[in-house]
């Protein structure tokens, strides 16, 4: 099989973006475990809710009604019907296991200066553990495969896969480039902000005793998934929801600076 090399330039851009987010919610824990008044029961309890409500739940549920239930699936092959879906299973499952895990958290809080800072702990938490298997590990894969492609090694390495799988591989290959791993940076640093506004969000919610906010939180992190659920329906291009994810991070981000933890400000 003919191939095209991975360049050499391109794989080092992808490494370093890689180890870039990586490294970054393990740097933001450290930089404001202090000023905020992190603790790592919430964010361990981030972590847990993440591979359970994500890895475990939601994939259980995708895989039932995308493949193995026949009425379902010819249901949501309808664009329509499968960005709906996938936006409303993304954000009833997680934001239903951040919802208790919350709840959890309020109930062994005991410093009231420290609220946003159990906030900011979970969402680190959350956040980065989706960093971590959605996009480093997964990321890591694909360098795999491009170093094992310039050696002519991937072919025997990837044998059991039947010809059609193997040669989307190696077009996805093909088509990587040092924009790529920009592309990935932009996508993971936004998913991790909001993940963190989300759960600022569902925090004070529940300090409040809104009980409004587990429906609210659904719906906003169902809207943040709308333009990713687009792009797999093919109606919108990867250009333009990346475009979206920046600017939509920016506005989570200043809004989080604009009113920030009760932690910081009584330091």
């Amino acid at each position: 099989m003919s191939r095209l090399p991975v360049s050499p330039v391109t794989l080092a851009a992808l490494a370093a973006a890689t180890i870039f987010v990586a490294l970054l919610p393990i740097f933001l824990y450290r930089r404001w475990r202090a000023p905020f008044g992190l603790n790592r029961r919430g964010a361990i309890l981030g972590i847990a809710v993440f591979a359970l409500s994500a890895m475990l739940v939601e994939r259980a549920l995708n895989d039932y009604l995308l493949r193995q239930n026949a009425a379902a699936s010819e249901w949501l092959s309808d664009p329509l019907a499968f960005v709906v879906y996938g936006a409303l299973a993304a954000g009833i499952c997680e934001e239903v296991g951040r919802f208790i895990a919350m709840r959890w958290l309020a109930r062994r809080n005991t410093d009231p200066t420290r609220t946003d800072g159990t906030a900011l702990a979970y969402g680190l938490g959350h956040g980065g553990a989706q960093v971590w298997l959605v996009g480093v590990m997964v990321q890591a894969q694909w360098i795999a495969f491009g170093v094992l492609d310039n050696r002519g090694q991937l072919d025997a390495y990837l044998g059991d896969l039947p010809a059609g799988p193997l040669m989307r591989i190696h077009l996805l290959l093909a088509s990587l480039s040092p924009a790529t791993a920009g592309v990935f940076v932009i996508e993971r640093v936004a998913a991790l902000v909001f993940q963190i506004g989300l759960s600022v969000l569902m925090w004070r919610g529940v300090q409040a005793g809104w009980r409004a906010i587990l429906p609210v939180a659904i719906a906003a992190h169902a809207l943040i998934d709308v333009p990713a659920a687009m792009s797999q329906a093919g109606r919108l291009s990867l250009m333009s929801v990346d475009a979206i994810y920046a600017v939509a991070a920016i506005v989570v981000a200043a809004v989080l600076i604009r009113f920030p933890s009760r932690a910081s400000r009584a330091v």
